[in-house]
């Protein structure tokens, strides 16, 4: 059985089909689904799928694009917030973080600023509530498009800023970062990791293909991201929670290991990190 620890079902491309998707992820040998926060509506709607759903839970958070495309945040935004954490079935503080790509307009020291103000807002109400964190991470592109990576920077100032909290667990999920700061990451007793379909995509000459060989496997969950970063054989379609098993058999390939201990360890790990 598979645990997807990074899903966006409430997205409207799945507004046609939610149910029959859901489904689906079961039916395939999913055991839960944890669905992700990204803002307040999106975190409303976590929560929403998870009293409706007995094995679907929700973490609740604000993304740093959100922070990017508001430019604040009230008071009472962070009320609402903190009474959505508080909600039944919500397992974690999540996706929050750095994000410094921008879709390609000027990311000034202002703007991370205020995302970094942001996230450790957020990470003092999960240290408040005592609930582990679903960090988003993505770094600047790189001035050559043929780099195909992105710039460390978000990368260390989230390490930076997340050792200040050592009674927490984080999952840098999606994951994306170089083997650089992967080996940083990984002196971390707190940090885990979370992959997903976008290591289906990698050849054996990437860097992201050695990240994942040095990733040891009682640090990896599995995570869709979907509707986003659907996995080979389904690139270039709506991603679904079933897909997760794709991820899985690549994380298996890459490190010469059968899927199922795949399977049965990287729900081992995400059962330990949800603590159920």
């Amino acid at each position: 059985m598979f645990i997807d620890t990074h899903a966006h079902l409430d997205d409207k491309q799945f507004d046609a089909d939610r149910e029959e998707t859901i489904g689906r992820a079961f039916e395939s040998g999913l055991e839960r689904i944890i669905n992700i926060g990204a803002g307040l509506g999106s975190s409303e709607r976590s929560v929403a799928l998870a009293k409706k759903y007995e094995n679907i839970y929700a973490t609740v958070g604000l993304h740093p694009e959100y922070f990017m495309e508001h430019g604040t945040w009230s008071l009472e935004h962070k009320n609402k917030l903190e009474m959505l954490a508080r909600a039944e079935k919500v397992v974690a503080i999540g996706e929050i973080g750095l994000d410094y790509y921008n879709h390609g307009k000027e990311m000034t020291e202002d703007d991370k600023k205020f995302q970094k103000e942001s996230f450790e807002y957020q990470l003092e109400l999960a240290r408040r509530l005592d609930l582990p964190v679903a960090i988003h991470c993505r770094g600047a592109r790189p001035a050559d498009p043929a780099a195909h990576r992105e710039e460390p920077e978000a990368y260390e100032d989230v390490l930076e800023i997340i050792k200040k909290y050592p009674e927490l667990n984080f999952v840098f999920h999606g994951y994306g970062g170089n083997l650089e700061f992967t080996r940083k990451a990984l002196l971390e007793k707190n940090v885990i990791f979370s992959l997903a379909g976008n290591i289906t995509y990698n050849k054996p000459e990437s860097e992201m293909f050695e990240v994942v060989k040095n990733i040891p496997l009682r640090k990896i969950m599995l995570d869709s991201d979907c509707p986003y970063l659907s996995p080979v054989p389904h690139r270039g379609e709506r991603n679904e929670p079933a897909f997760v098993k794709f991820t899985a058999e690549k994380i298996a390939e890459t490190k010469g290991l059968f899927p199922g201990e795949v399977e049965k360890i990287t729900t081992e790990n995400a059962k330990r990190f949800f603590r159920w």
